[in-house]
């Protein structure tokens, strides 16, 4: 007994490797494997694929003495068909999208039969050469002056200048970002100029177009500069401004909150790169936060060629100015429209484009419809640089737009009373860009518009 026992158990374990080999010739759902134990002959053709960067479509040809699959987890690789028959020549097509990556890229392609794998194909992707700035234009104060771009490129690039009075530093790089300085002489032509910087990365081009600004102090006979700021340095503006902070509503029923502070990482006034930058921006605490800033109100100036060059937002809602008002007013005794208010330039983005100069008295003001204003359409006063002046002195008012006459008044003309002239006395200039109001908006407000800019070149003073 003991003896069939032992011969029994010597015949089962004899068994047990050949059970194990036959379940290996089945899959994990108990189908047999048609490669289990047997070499799978199959040629493909190519054997590789390096397209460039373009959309296309490969073809692989693929022949196998098994039924096989074709398989790629790549999203940018579409294959049909997905598979083929044994002994059957079978043509892929492989369609690739472009690559717009700064790399190449690579896929492979997997040829399976039941689980194993046959073959595997790789497909390496080319990129385009390729370099962009940060900017396709700068625009630059007529000073010696110079601004920061960045360059970021998959390979190396060059920078050049057409113009002799402009520099570029680097003028070349390679692969990532690069930060490259942007240097003008002064201008002191009597124009603008202009001038390209050619960016180019193997076959492809791109230009930075650059506008200088003209630097040239120039005011009516007989009169000398007596103070300016032409905000050639950087930060907040200088101590000669006072900077208002004010709640929304404060005046003319204006949706914007005037402050100095620093909202969201950024500032409502801001000098860079040789100019003023007045930010109109809506906050992440829902508020529309905007600059205003008074040249020397406790004093001013009387009587003067007062001018600034100013580049006007883009916007229904928004209402920038340009505007003076008296100092050391008894506001008791002499409130607005009484103490007098001169409004060089004022525009509203409902009406692009079209700048008005405007004086308001006790007598003439719009609270009765009599204010003296005149308005005309400026092609490009949003976006681009205009000068805007006032000449003042004892007899006249008048108000330019690029040395052109907007508003003429005369005190023969409104009378001698401080109800008619009260401009007699000391103003300031003043520099704001409103959001909304009984004007700004008056057919409504464009968030959209938001973020919108004021950009201040400078502002001069002349006295005689």
């Amino acid at each position: 007994m003991k003896r069939h026992l032992k011969n029994y158990l010597l015949a089962f374990a004899i068994t047990l490797p050949l059970i194990a080999t036959a379940c290996s010739d089945k899959d994990d759902n108990g189908v047999q494997n048609p490669t289990a134990n047997k070499q799978v002959n199959i040629t493909v053709s190519p054997a590789s694929f390096s397209p460039d960067n373009n959309a296309q479509t490969l073809e692989l040809m693929v022949n196998a003495d098994a039924d096989w699959a074709i398989r790629c987890d790549a999203s940018w690789v579409t294959l049909r068909p997905s598979g083929g028959v044994k002994n059957q020549s079978t043509t892929i097509k492989i369609t690739i999208t472009a690559n717009t990556e700064f790399d190449s890229r690579s896929a492979l392609l997997n040829i399976v039969s039941g689980s194993s794998t046959l073959k595997t194909v790789e497909i390496v992707q080319g990129y385009a050469m390729s370099a962009y700035a940060s900017v396709s234009s700068l625009m630059l104060s007529g000073e010696a002056s110079e601004k920061t771009i960045t360059i970021t490129s998959n390979g190396n690039w060059t920078l050049n200048s057409d113009a002799d009075w402009l520099s570029v530093s680097p003028a070349s790089g390679g692969k990532g970002d690069t930060a490259v300085t942007v240097k003008a002489m002064t201008n002191d032509s009597e124009d603008s100029r202009k001038a390209n910087i050619l960016l180019s990365c193997g076959d492809v081009y791109s230009t930075i177009s650059v506008t200088q600004l003209n630097y040239s102090v120039t005011a009516p006979e007989g009169y000398s500069l007596v103070w300016s700021d032409e905000f050639n340095y950087e930060g907040r503006p200088n101590s000669d401004w006072v900077i208002e902070n004010q709640n929304a509503g404060w005046v003319n029923n204006e949706l914007q909150t005037y402050t100095s502070r620093e909202i969201d990482g950024k500032l409502t006034l801001e000098v860079k790169d040789g100019f003023l930058y007045i930010n109109c921006f809506k906050g992440s605490d829902g508020k529309v936060y905007s600059g205003r800033m008074n040249a020397k109100p406790a004093t001013g100036w009387q009587y003067g060629y007062v001018e600034a060059r100013i580049n006007l937002p883009k916007g229904k809602g928004t209402w920038p100015a340009f505007w003076m008002m008296p100092s050391n007013v008894d506001w008791t005794n002499d409130p607005w429209p009484h103490c007098g208010e001169i409004d060089i330039m004022e525009e509203v983005g409902v009406d692009a484009n079209r700048v008005s100069s405007s004086v308001h008295t006790g007598k003439y003001n719009h609270m009765i419809n009599t204010q003296k204003t005149h308005e005309m359409y400026l092609e490009g006063a949003e976006g681009n640089f205009h000068t805007y002046a006032l000449e003042w002195d004892e007899d006249k008012l008048v108000t330019y737009v690029d040395g052109n006459v907007q508003l003429s008044i005369t005190k023969a003309a409104l009378g001698n009373d401080h109800e008619s002239w009260p401009f007699d006395r000391a103003f300031y200039p003043i520099l704001n860009l409103a959001w909304g109001g009984d004007w700004g908006g008056y057919a409504g407000v464009d968030e959209n518009a938001l973020p919108a800019t004021m950009i201040v070149d400078y502002v001069r003073i002349f006295q005689k």
